[in-house]
C-alpha cells in the first residue's frame, strides 16, 4: 500500500495528495501517469503524476471530486493508504529545446501541466503559462508554475482573477505579439480542442495530453481509444499526449459522455 503523507485542498472539489511511492518517483518523467484504487473491488482511477520528489520518494497528485470513486479518494486522510497506486504508465512527453513554448492548462488540467512546464524550461525553451478557469479560486498551482515561466497569464471566465476571457483569448494575445514554436494544452476536451483550432490557423505545432476513459492502463481494455490522423490508438499506451491538430475531438467528446 501506498501511504498518504500530505493533503491540501486547493478548492472545495480539488484535492492535492502527497504519496509515498519511492519506485514510482525514481522512474517517472513528465506525462507519465498512474492508476490509483482505494479498497478492495474499487475504481481504477486514472492519474497523472503532477511531480515528484526522488530523494524523498513522493509523487504528488491531484484529485477532482467529481463521482464516487474520487469522492472516496478525496476524503482519505494523511496515514490512510491507496489499496494500489500502479505506474509510472503512458508515454513520457518529448522534452527537447523548441524555442518558445506556450503551455495552456484549464482547471485541474494544470497538475499534469507542471512537470512539462518545469521540464521545458529547464531544456533552455522560453516558456509561457497561460492558466484558465472560470474563477480566481478554482486556479490551481499558479506559484509553481511561475516558478519554472517567464511569463504567466491567468484567464477567467468571470473576470475574479487575470484578464476575462477564455483560454484561448490569451493564446491569441500571445500569438500576436511574438512568434510560438510549440503549444502544449492540458484540460478540458472543449478546451483542447479549440486550442488546436487557434493553432491550427497560425501553423503553429500543438500538443494536447487526453482525459479518456480508462479502465486498466495497459492496452488490453479499449475504453480509452481515440482516432489520431484517422487511426484507432490507445491513450493508455500510446499517449496520453498526441498531435492536437489530428485527433478527432468530436468523437472523444461523444464518447466521454458515455456514462453521464
Amino acid at each position: 500500500m501506498n501511504r498518504i503523507l500530505e493533503k491540501e485542498y486547493f478548492s472545495q472539489h480539488v484535492v492535492k495528495f502527497i504519496v509515498e511511492a519511492p519506485m514510482v518517483a525514481a522512474s517517472r518523467r513528465p506525462g507519465h501517469f498512474v492508476i490509483v484504487r482505494t479498497g478492495e473491488g474499487g475504481e481504477r482511477i486514472p492519474l497523472t503524476i503532477a511531480d515528484a520528489d526522488a530523494e524523498r520518494g513522493t509523487v504528488m497528485l491531484v484529485v477532482q471530486d467529481v463521482g464516487e470513486s474520487t469522492h472516496k479518494i478525496c476524503g482519505l486522510e494523511p496515514g490512510d493508504s491507496f489499496t494500489d497506486l500502479v505506474g509510472p504508465l503512458g508515454q513520457a512527453t518529448d522534452i527537447r529545446r523548441y524555442g518558445t513554448v506556450v503551455c495552456c492548462g484549464g482547471g485541474v488540467g494544470v497538475a499534469p501541466l507542471l512537470p512539462i512546464v518545469k521540464a521545458m524550461k529547464e531544456a533552455g525553451n522560453r516558456v509561457i503559462s497561460i492558466l484558465a478557469a472560470r474563477s480566481e479560486s478554482l486556479i490551481i498551482l499558479e506559484k509553481e508554475v511561475a516558478e519554472y515561466s517567464d511569463e504567466v497569464i491567468i484567464m477567467t471566465d468571470d473576470g475574479s482573477a487575470g484578464m476575462k476571457g477564455l483560454v484561448t483569448d490569451g493564446l491569441e494575445s500571445v500569438i500576436a505579439r511574438e512568434h510560438v514554436d510549440l503549444t502544449v494544452a492540458i484540460g478540458p476536451a472543449v478546451m483542447m480542442k479549440f486550442v488546436a483550432k487557434t493553432t491550427e490557423k497560425y501553423h503553429i505545432a500543438t500538443m494536447v495530453s487526453l482525459n479518456t476513459i480508462m479502465v486498466d492502463g495497459t492496452g488490453m481494455c479499449g475504453a480509452c481509444r481515440v482516432t489520431v490522423d484517422g487511426k484507432t490508438r490507445f491513450v493508455c499506451i500510446d499517449g496520453p499526449e498526441f498531435d492536437a491538430h489530428k485527433v478527432d475531438f468530436d468523437e472523444m467528446i461523444m464518447r466521454l459522455k458515455s456514462y453521464n
